[in-house]
């Protein structure tokens, strides 16, 4: 059995992108120094001070998220400023779920985040 480990992060004047690729490096066990690809690392991330990140450039006006309801006609488009009022884990839970490799163990490891406020 592997030991869990559990890295705390601090997002106070951090750009979202930087610390999601830095999340999931983190999520997949990429700094361990036993890494494989298809073994589940065991590692818990907990990031802190969400609210105090940074966005680059005019992100927060241009930037889209689409949605689809999978009714005919049906996408949806938000902007990043109103996800990010509305619910700004979810915004940094998507940026680390798009990062983290497409297989079995993906939903496993995005559990595995905590957001704390």
């Amino acid at each position: 059995m592997t030991q869990k480990k559990v890295y705390e992060i601090d997002a106070k004047n951090k750009s979202l992108g930087r610390l999601a690729s830095e999340v999931s490096l983190l999520l997949m066990g990429k700094r361990e120094k036993d890494f494989e690809p298809q073994k589940d690392p065991c590692v818990f991330v907990i990031v802190k001070n969400l609210e105090k990140a940074r966005f680059t450039g005019k992100k927060l006006e241009k930037k889209k998220y689409f949605f689809h309801t999978r009714y005919v006609g049906h996408s949806r488009e938000v902007l990043l400023k109103d996800l990010w009022q509305k619910n700004p884990e979810e915004v940094l839970k998507m940026a680390v779920f798009g990062m983290l490799r497409k297989n079995r163990l993906r939903k496993r490891i995005i559990k595995r985040l905590k957001i704390e406020k």
